[in-house]
């Protein structure tokens, strides 16, 4: 079992220990948590991520920061056989019951041989490496040249207004919000500052270019709070 300990957060340092004790702490109520604060959102960012990513029928895919597998799942729809890998123990076990393959592994030094997967996607997790670069490059690494990524991660809202006032809802709203459903509201205050911190969605895309991706492109979700970038593996 999990042990539940408020006030587990990790801070903009991101150091890995700190990160999955967070993850730890939050795993159990993780799910419904993210449901709630997106409006439900975060399922029509998964099946968009799942249809850019585009697996196929005998595809081997890695879910990288699978968490509880709720990702994998969307991505099995699609016939691909597709694993899970997360770094917190917690998160993995909160989400056995998805009947999904999963290993626990670091994003900075994966535990698979070179060119092991046709696809691979990162959803809100990229954000939590301490080096994004080293992460892409990791992920590269692991994936056949000609494969795909997707990173589906918090991005800048592209019309102005609206960026004013979402980020005031991170900032003030949803730690409130986060006290009533969330099993470690604490995180969700690192959450409003790592995404206030992240690179915009044009800055993200010359990361990975850096990192070995090539043709790198994005598309905005809900006006930009959510950005889909694709990369092939060069």
């Amino acid at each position: 079992m999990v042990t539940e300990i408020r006030g587990t957060r990790a801070h903009l340092d991101k150091d890995p220990h700190e990160v999955a004790s967070m993850f730890d702490a939050v795993a159990r109520r993780y799910d419904i948590t993210n449901t709630v604060l997106s409006g439900g959102q975060d399922k029509l960012w998964r099946r968009a991520s799942r249809k850019l990513l585009a697996p196929a029928a005998g595809e081997r895919i890695l879910d990288l920061a699978a968490g509880t597998g709720v990702s994998t799942v969307e991505l099995t729809k699609s016939g691909a056989w597709c694993l899970a890998t997360d770094f917190s123990m917690g998160m993995l076990q909160a989400g056995r019951h998805r009947g999904v393959p999963m290993v626990a592994g670091d994003a900075l030094h994966l535990p698979f041989a070179d060119a092991s997967f046709d696809g691979a996607l990162i959803s809100f997790g990229l954000r939590n490496l301490v080096d994004t670069k080293a992460g892409l490059a990791e992920i590269r690494r692991v994936v056949k040249p000609g494969g795909r990524l997707v990173v589906c991660e918090f991005s800048t809202p592209v019309i102005k207004p609206f960026r004013t006032l979402y980020m005031e809802y991170l900032m003030k709203a949803l730690p409130k919000v986060a006290v009533r459903v969330s099993s470690n509201p604490d995180a969700y205050v690192y959450l409003a500052e790592s995404i206030r911190a992240w690179p915009d969605q044009a800055a993200l895309a010359e990361i990975m270019t850096s990192a070995g991706w090539t043709d790198v492109t994005w598309k905005n979700q809900t006006g930009g709070i959510v950005a889909l970038h694709k990369g092939i593996a060069g």
